[in-house]
């Protein structure tokens, strides 16, 4: 609790109250240099909202494995995905304990699907795919929406980012979707570098990237329209207020592709 974590600042971003003091110092750094954080982190989350009914209302998956979950703050993924089925299942993992405990005590699913929650690191995707609680929740045969939200981009080259993604989408059966949203320097290079430093200054490497490198996490299967776009110009809301924002403000790029 004395060191700032990603998921806790996000949290404070998205003026939730599950932070600590170290959390918050790093977050108000972060503002120093980057004033739209709390703008992007909101734009993020609607893209997962949107992201997530797209997939089980079009294309009518009910199983969803989600990936560095992060803070829950309602409507979380399985809320959404209930909504549409009630029979989804979910399955949250997440590298820190306190992050897990939270999920265990506020993401309650309907009676009618499931919502589980394990402790693993997206650097070893295998132990994921191994761990048991996956096994008894989800069935690897049939189509699983695999989200990667805000993710990707703590997942430096050094740890191979692209092997940890084409290792997961190998395990998933024909059908499967990947969602991504992942930060870019793109149209704030400045601001996004500074912010880059300030993370590392607390102790989180971060890793911006590309619209053509976040676009070769989906190599080998099918983008679904519009592509590659800054998250809030994903299938937006018509009646969304933030969709004046502008590119630099999101900083981010989000897209789903499903597997041949």
């Amino acid at each position: 609790m004395d060191q700032a974590h990603s998921a806790r600042m996000y949290d404070y971003y998205l003026g939730g109250i599950t932070n600590f003091p170290a959390d918050r110092e790093a977050a108000a750094r972060t503002l120093t240099v980057f004033p739209s954080a709390p703008i992007a982190a909101r734009l993020n989350r609607r893209f997962m909202h949107r992201s997530t009914r797209h997939v089980a209302t079009t294309l009518g998956l009910r199983q969803f494995l989600d990936i560095g979950t992060g803070i829950p703050t309602s409507p979380n993924l399985h809320e959404v995905a209930q909504e549409v089925i009630p029979s989804s299942r979910v399955v949250y993992t997440d590298n820190d304990p306190i992050v897990l405990a939270h999920a265990r005590a506020l993401l309650l699913s309907r009676p009618e699907g499931a919502t589980a929650y394990m402790e693993a690191d997206a650097r070893d995707p295998q132990a994921i795919l191994d761990h048991p609680t996956l096994g008894a929740h989800l069935d690897l045969t049939e189509p699983i929406a695999l989200s990667l939200i805000a993710l990707l981009h703590f997942v430096p080259d050094e740890d191979d980012a692209y092997a940890v993604v084409e290792h997961l989408k190998k395990a998933l059966p024909s059908g499967s979707t990947l969602a991504i949203s992942h930060a870019t320097p793109d149209f704030d290079p400045e601001g996004i570098a500074r912010v880059t430093q300030t993370y590392a200054a607390a102790g989180t490497r971060v890793k911006a990237r590309t619209r053509y490198e976040i676009s070769q996490f989906f190599a080998g299967w099918d983008l679904l329209d519009p592509g590659v776009v800054p998250t809030h110009r994903w299938h937006p809301d018509p009646n969304d207020t933030l969709l004046t924002l502008t590119d630099a403000d999101a900083s981010c790029y989000g897209a789903i592709a499903r597997k041949p």
